[in-house]
């Protein structure tokens, strides 16, 4: 399955979460950049309150695109131990790592939100959204911080995934939502037709506009 765009897979991807079209106390949390165009048409679509979740993946010292982790803007860290031991990453380039991406997703959510309060997460229903998965850092990252908000239920919807990475968060969840496990996925980006890069105007933009 090929998707259009970030878009049009947010709205396939609505179609199988009806079940919480207008539901209460339920709300769509996208994660930035990507996520946000798909997770903004799944809320449209289902009639949603809309908000982020920044989560910064935690790449290796001399290869930032090699993932070791990720981290939330509240500081909830998921960290690769086997990764960091077999290559001999030190505990001080860790931790360098961890505050630069830190600050970087604090400084990300405090650009996209522009003083407006977050959606409140306690004990509510919470649809966690992104464009794709790949090694699911990030995500796991943005599910123990949603849990530790207190959200009474989590579910995780994205087009795209590898089937193995489905299977490990779909144990951290109630349920996970995904169109398309491809058996020879290798990175998101093969499964949209147009993936360009989307910027933090984009984001800032349609935040506004589910607001207003």
């Amino acid at each position: 399955m090929m998707f259009r765009n970030r878009a049009a897979a947010g709205v396939q991807l609505a179609k199988a979460l009806q079940l919480y079209h207008r539901q209460p106390h339920t709300i769509v949390l996208a994660l930035p950049r990507g996520g946000v165009v798909v997770g903004y048409q799944v809320a449209k679509q289902l009639r949603l309150p809309f908000d982020i979740m920044v989560v910064r993946k935690l790449g290796a010292p001399n290869n930032a695109e090699f993932a070791i982790g990720a981290i939330t803007a509240n500081g909830q860290a998921m960290i690769d131990d086997d990764t960091v031991q077999h290559y001999n990453i030190t505990i001080g380039d860790l931790e360098k790592i961890i505050r630069r991406e830190q600050h970087e997703a604090q400084r990300r959510l405090q650009l996209y939100r522009g003083g407006r309060a977050a959606l409140h997460v306690k004990n509510t229903t919470a649809i966690l959204v992104d464009d794709g998965i790949a090694t699911g850092y990030t995500m796991r990252a943005a599910i123990t911080a949603i849990r530790q908000a207190g959200a009474q239920k989590i579910i995780v919807a994205v087009p795209v995934a590898p089937a193995d990475s489905v299977a490990q968060l779909s144990l951290q969840v109630e349920q996970l939502v995904c169109l398309n496990t491809p058996n020879n996925f290798q990175a998101v980006g093969q499964w949209y037709e147009n993936f360009d890069q989307t910027d933090d105007a984009e984001v800032i933009r349609l935040l506004h506009l589910s607001r207003s």
